[in-house]
């Protein structure tokens, strides 16, 4: 991940305090994530990309095709998740988001998302520009909105300003799947 990130910084022609600058994280940070000695949280990746105007799947399957297509079999879910929570190690638990089709091309990502029993999005809550929302398909989920939070079960859903700090956990023991969708498209 580290040698991704410099080679991404340095095409930028962004010094490591430009970078961290831009990104909101300490200057610090970016040495020690490109030089493999830290693995960042999924948020503060998400910052650091965020400065560098890529997401997390352009950051990680940068060469991988996206359909351009207007219906998707399930195998042609695009897989955000395996690489991403693999590298990391920061979330709690098995959980896929699978995203329907080209995001960035509509302006808008839907994703299909499954979360194991005691999954967590992680301790540092997400953040990022834009609305975000969805409706709870099977199983439970607990969704933290800055002070508020609730579980939402089959059939609840949610909608919210993602600027908002937040969290999905399942704190059941059964899986719980969410069909989401966010504007802009931010993984």
């Amino acid at each position: 991940m580290g040698g991704r990130l410099k080679e991404l910084r340095v095409a930028m022609n962004l010094s490591q305090r430009r970078l961290a600058e831009s990104s909101g994280v300490p200057h610090g940070q970016i040495s020690m994530i490109e030089t493999n000695r830290s693995s960042p949280s999924v948020a503060s990746l998400r910052k650091i990309l965020g400065g560098l105007g890529i997401s997390l799947s352009e950051f990680f399957e940068p060469d991988s095709a996206i359909p351009a297509d207007v219906f998707f079999k399930p195998q042609d879910l695009r897989d955000l998740t395996s690489r991403l929570f693999t590298t990391l190690g920061e979330p709690t638990g098995h959980m896929s988001l699978r995203q329907v089709g080209d995001a960035r091309a509509h302006n808008l990502q839907i994703l299909y998302e499954r979360y194991d029993p005691g999954a967590d999005t992680g301790a540092s809550m997400l953040e990022h520009v834009g609305s975000e929302g969805g409706i709870v398909i099977s199983g439970e989920i607990e969704l933290i909105v800055g002070d508020r939070s609730a579980i939402l079960k089959a059939g609840d859903s949610y909608l919210f300003n993602s600027s908002e700090p937040h969290r999905f956990r399942n704190i059941s023991d059964r899986e719980a799947v969410v069909v989401s969708a966010c504007s802009p498209p931010y993984l």
